[in-house]
Parts: structure tokens; C-alpha cells; sequence
């Protein structure tokens, strides 16, 4: 069963637009002395939609060389065909990844209804070399995965779990609740990660754990531990800063993060657009009232 903290990388560009592959190596070996559980590539803050399936396939190749064995990783896999995904499915399975995360399609969502997205991650897993994982991003996709077609996935041996980005903690609670035995569910978000382990989820895929991870992670080290007040504590002191690097600022805000901290964070690619002065500078202050700065 899968289980802890992971988190989902941003890719790093240059001031060309172009990956910058010194600079991710760096932020690699940075992740690699962290106590997470593994990394997520090329997914939302991977701006997986902005990337060519050939820049994937080498990032998923490049991140598993670059990272310790023991660190799993997960490759960003879903597109819009299940012909797309399905590539990507084995070429991720090919460079040593553990499992494929896969968002569900979104752009004919007036069609996409639970059986259809059903039987679309029912044909996934019945040809995926690796365990797939739901993504469920409703703030980008406009389309909720709801709780009883995730139950109902959940039964295939070869669905693993799901990342829930929604916010919702009944829907989360429901699909903890009522899916298979051994269905992972990791929360979406620093934000509501203590609920969603306080309800049973599995651990958590949060861009906060690309700067802050061994907070994330003590969050959940302190929950199994049974030091519910001291975990409470921990999860109120992340909120604002997780707010600024995901809802707020989202992408701009992460990448204007890992620059503060001394990671390479770098430009966005187009259309999305770095961060600008006013607020970085109010990014600024929250870290260093963390400290993190």
C-alpha cells in the first residue's frame, strides 16, 4: 500500500523557456535528503499541460536516476485520450517509476459523466504496467470526481488509490469509508492534511512538502503517534503558507518559494506568468515569519 508524504515537483525552466536540467538536478538532491516518502512528476505544479510527452518521458527518466532508490516516485501520466495516457503509462513504467498518477480528462466534460469516466480508468488499468493513482483536481478541471465512481474504481486491483485536491473533507471521508481495502487516498493539500488523516487517509501528495517537507511529514509522524494537539499546532502554523503557495499564487507562488529558500524555482512557462515584486515581497514575510528565510 502506498502511503506518506510525497511531493509534486515543479519543473524548473530557464529564462528560454527550456527545462533547466543542472538546476533540477539540484532541487533533486535536496528532495533525496528529505524524510518524504517520494515525489510526484509532471503534475499540476509539474505544469504537466504545458510540457511535450517527450519532455515528460525524460523527466520521468531523470528524476528516478537523480533520486534514491528508496524514494518512490510517481509519474504525472493523465492526458486527455486514454491512447496519450496509455504511452505514457508505459514509458513511465520503462524509466523505473512506482506509479502513474492520472487526472481525469476534462475537456468534453459535458460528456463526461461517472460511467464514462468509469470505463475510461477501467481501460487504464486494464493496460497499465504500473498502479494507477485518481487525481481528482476539481479547481482545474471544472470536473468533480465524485465519491461513488472513485468506490467504484477502487475495487480494481490495479487502482491504487487517489490524490483528492477538492477540499472536500466528506467526500474524502466517504471515499476512506466505503472504497476497497488497500485504496490509498492522500490528501490533496497541506491544507486539510491532519483531517484527512484523522478519517483514514493514507498520507498526502502537497506542494507545501516541495519547501516545508519535513513539517508535512512530522504532521503525520506526530497523528500516528497519537499527539493529536501537538499535529493541530503544526497543521495551524502551515495554513498561510500553504494557502500563498497553492490558492493564492499557485505555480508563481511555489517557484517564488523554492528561489527564496535557495532552490531554483524559476520563470513559469507561458501563459502563466512569475510572480511580481508586490507580492513576492508579501511572500517574503510569511517565510521569514516562519523562519524558513
Amino acid at each position: 500500500m502506498l502511503q506518506g508524504i510525497y511531493a509534486p515537483i515543479p519543473t524548473p525552466f530557464g529564462a528560454d523557456g527550456e527545462i533547466d536540467w543542472n538546476s533540477f538536478k539540484e532541487n533533486l538532491q535536496w528532495w533525496g535528503k528529505s524524510s518524504l516518502q517520494g515525489l510526484a512528476v509532471a503534475g499540476t505544479n509539474g505544469e504537466a499541460v504545458l510540457l511535450d510527452a517527450d519532455e515528460k518521458a525524460k523527466a520521468f527518466s531523470f528524476v528516478r536516476d537523480n533520486l534514491p532508490a528508496k524514494m518512490k516516485v510517481i509519474a504525472g501520466t493523465g492526458c486527455e485520450s486514454a491512447r496519450a495516457t496509455i504511452r505514457l503509462n508505459r514509458t513511465a513504467a520503462e524509466s523505473g517509476c512506482q506509479a502513474a498518477l492520472v487526472i481525469n480528462p476534462s475537456f468534453f466534460k459535458g460528456s463526461l459523466d461517472d460511467d464514462s469516466l468509469y470505463n475510461y480508468f477501467m481501460h487504464l488499468a486494464e493496460s497499465s504496467p504500473l498502479p494507477i493513482i485518481l487525481y481528482n483536481m476539481p479547481r482545474n478541471t471544472a470536473l468533480n470526481m465524485s465519491a461513488s465512481l472513485v468506490v467504484r474504481l477502487s475495487a480494481h486491483p490495479n487502482i491504487a488509490g487517489i490524490k483528492d485536491s477538492s477540499g472536500n473533507i466528506v467526500q474524502i471521508g466517504e471515499i476512506i469509508n466505503k472504497s476497497a481495502e488497500g485504496f490509498a487516498v492522500f490528501a490533496g493539500s497541506a491544507n486539510f492534511l491532519l483531517p484527512s488523516l484523522v478519517l483514514g487517509a493514507a498520507g498526502g501528495t502537497l506542494a507545501l512538502a516541495n519547501i516545508m517537507p519535513e513539517e508535512c511529514v512530522q504532521i503525520q509522524k506526530l497523528h500516528e503517534a497519537g499527539c493529536l494537539d501537538d499535529a493541530k499546532y503544526l497543521q495551524m502554523k502551515l495554513m498561510e503558507i500553504n494557502s500563498a503557495v497553492t490558492a493564492l499564487w499557485g505555480v508563481a507562488g511555489l517557484k517564488a518559494a523554492m528561489d527564496l529558500l535557495g532552490l531554483y524555482g524559476g520563470p513559469p512557462r507561458l501563459p502563466l506568468l512569475p510572480l511580481d515584486d508586490k507580492n513576492k515581497e508579501s511572500l517574503q514575510k510569511i517565510m521569514h515569519g516562519l523562519q524558513l528565510i
